[in-house]
């Protein structure tokens, strides 16, 4: 079930955690918002690993409804 927000908002931005697992950092409607902000978090946190997804399964809801 994906939120009108997580559907208005496909790009999310992901960083790794133990165990081969991530977490979704933030979401955002564009995908240079997000390239901008993981250049922040890179440089506050060099160590850390941040992934720019797009979610699909907000586009497949958005395209069953």
């Amino acid at each position: 079930f994906m939120t009108y927000f997580n559907q208005l908002h496909p790009w999310c931005l992901m960083r790794r955690v133990p165990k081969l697992q991530s977490s979704v950092v933030a979401r955002f409607r564009r995908r240079c918002d997000a390239e901008a902000h993981q250049r922040v978090l890179q440089r506050l946190g060099p160590s850390e690993s941040y992934n720019i997804v797009f979610d699909v399964a907000a586009k497949a809801a958005e395209v069953t409804t």
